[in-house]
């Protein structure tokens, strides 16, 4: 798979088949879309382009507001893009300028003059352009003087998958771990700077690697303690991660720190990329020590049955 810059030339592939949006999370209700996409780029002999915009519209038409969280990086988002068989991902930049692009001028330069469009393929109700004014009617209206072909994926198609980016928030949010990888049809994923902490874990039995997420919007699931899976370098283990303000230290700031199982290794400023299996607790304040240290050992038989359950 090719990512291209959109602001850089782009040699336009033979038969360009498309789709565009912001695919956070790229949930099972996008990959209807994609695997529709693949599927006609099979039959016609053509290749497939998915065109997204980075940074998310959100961010950048309401940068001051720090509400909204984003189930995927772009990184994230790529690499989602190419298990799935995406032959080509353009990302356009997208600034407040963009944003003022009607939809006419958004088809002309970008999917016709720019990746020369032959079939374009869109969910229902997608919506694209200034005042989000271009539709399926507008498209398949004037589809001739664009020269593509375009097929929308029905609403029944979709909904009946029950799936959007807002509901799969809103399980994280709440823990519902089981949920969200339901939704996403992979396990929802944390990216993060391995840093040294206090080693109280290591003292007690339970060593953690202390993790710093550099994405602000990046969603960080409810506090508590997880089963997971975690991914270093080349290689995968099982672990439980916690997530919180550590109350039985008094803690001041949250912490997001994973217990990586019967593994030895110096990671400090290592990348590690943590799987998020299930929910095994909400977070708790113990009245000692020793108890929470009692309390880990029953999370890591907890993680392993779920772990086991996962496999």
């Amino acid at each position: 798979m090719k990512v291209h810059d959109g602001s850089t030339s782009f040699a336009q592939p033979r038969l360009a088949v498309v789709t565009s949006g912001t695919f956070d999370g790229v949930h099972v209700g996008h990959q209807k879309i994609l695997g529709r996409l693949c599927e006609i780029a099979r039959e016609r002999g053509g290749e497939t382009v998915v065109v997204t915009f980075w940074p998310h519209p959100r961010l950048v038409l309401y940068p001051e507001d720090n509400s909204l969280k984003l189930l995927s990086t772009f990184e994230e988002k790529v690499k989602r893009f190419e298990e799935l068989g995406i032959d080509h991902v353009v990302r356009i930049p997208f600034t407040k300028e963009f944003s003022q692009l009607s939809s006419d001028a958004f088809i002309r330069k970008v999917l016709v003059e720019k990746i020369d469009t032959k079939y374009l393929v869109i969910g229902y109700d997608h919506h694209f352009g200034k005042n989000r004014e271009g539709s399926f009617e507008y498209l398949t209206e004037n589809a001739g003087r664009y020269g593509f072909q375009v097929e929308e994926i029905p609403r029944q198609d979709i909904d009946h998958v029950g799936v959007s980016s807002t509901k799969i928030r809103h399980a994280l949010e709440e823990g519902d771990i089981f949920t969200a990888n339901d939704y996403l049809g992979q396990a929802y994923q944390l990216s993060g700077k391995v840093v040294q902490g206090d080693q109280l874990g290591r003292s007690w039995g339970f060593p953690t690697a202390n993790l710093v997420i550099a994405e602000r919007y990046k969603l960080i699931p409810k506090d508590g303690i997880y089963a997971c899976r975690v991914q270093w370098k080349d290689q995968r283990y099982e672990g439980m991660m916690y997530i919180g303000f550590r109350p039985t230290l008094n803690g001041i700031q949250r912490n997001i720190e994973v217990n990586i199982f019967d593994f030895d290794q110096q990671i400090y400023g290592d990348m590690l990329v943590v799987e998020f299996i299930g929910q095994i607790r909400g977070d708790m304040k113990y009245e000692n020590t020793e108890l929470l240290r009692a309390q880990l050992a029953i999370d890591r038989q907890d993680a392993l049955k779920i772990l086991a359950g996962y496999r």
